[in-house]
């Protein structure tokens, strides 16, 4: 595919994108943000908790919290053990009246439970890619091979799909097909635009980027994207404002994956 035809079909995925993140949120989107708000924030020692008992774990509450979401606790699961504070007061004998009685903190161990331990109610979650990448999925495993980045399927953590490590790319094992080839895309743009001295301080840009450039791509091989991408975007408060100041990256990284997808190793081998 010439490099002109590339660039025509990214400018046009671009345009769409930036209509969906006009058009606000889904109303998946929507939804799902409402339950992560029902979630405790944990603290890093009860991450780690959960962690070592239940490496897997993703979504993690407690049994009441789990029936107001309609759902409940499976029969004979066992509990994740997370310490919980537990603010004590002691009334002083000697204290005056009027005078507050003294706060003691202390800590006990209290039980919840992961969603994979629940029957009920599905959880919402924003929408993904769909459809069927073929050929394309081993293709692009070749090309990010071409630059020297490795693939694997090892310690990703339990809130993500893939990550990009810096020379190697982790994707989640048991991803459906369009899913996996999104996210592979993804985390190999963090790989292309995110690895230099001009990689963005802010969070929601590199995102933003990243989300864009899988958008593209995965528009040029014709998946169902619906509104992934800008739910994706949206998480990380990315918006049209954010999509217009990096789209000249996001078309030029997108354009280069588009073209390569497209030429045949054999072709490719001629020309060098």
């Amino acid at each position: 595919m010439k490099a002109e035809q590339a660039k025509k079909i990214a400018d046009q995925a671009l345009e769409q994108l930036a209509d969906a993140l006009k058009s606000g949120r889904s109303e998946e989107l929507t939804r799902y943000l409402a339950m992560l708000a029902r979630f405790h924030k944990y603290s890093f020692g009860n991450v780690m908790l959960i962690l070592s008992q239940m490496p897997d774990a993703t979504h993690v509450a407690g049994f009441h919290t789990w029936k107001q979401m309609g759902r409940f606790v499976k029969k004979g699961e066992k509990g994740i053990v997370i310490i919980a504070p537990m603010v004590l007061r002691k009334q002083d004998e000697q204290a005056k009246d009027g005078d507050k009685p003294e706060s003691i903190l202390r800590f006990r161990g209290v039980y919840v439970f992961d969603v994979s331990q629940t029957d009920g109610e599905p959880l919402p979650e924003p929408t993904r890619i769909g459809g069927d990448p073929g050929a394309h999925i081993d293709r692009l495993r070749q090309v990010i091979a071409g630059r020297g980045i490795t693939i694997d399927s090892a310690d990703v953590p339990p809130d993500a799909l893939g990550v990009s490590r810096g020379g190697r790319i982790s994707i989640r094992p048991g991803l459906e097909p369009a899913v996996e080839f999104s996210v592979t895309v993804h985390e190999f743009a963090h790989e292309l635009l995110h690895r230099g001295e001009d990689r963005p301080a802010s969070k929601t840009v590199r995102e933003t980027e990243a989300e864009a450039v899988a958008f593209v791509v995965c528009r040029a091989i014709s998946l169902e994207t619906g509104t992934a991408a800008s739910d994706y975007i949206q998480l990380f408060d990315g918006k049209t404002e954010t999509l217009a100041q990096s789209l000249d990256r996001i078309q030029h990284v997108a354009a280069e994956i588009i073209a390569a997808l497209h030429d045949a190793p054999d072709e490719q081998a001629q020309a060098a």
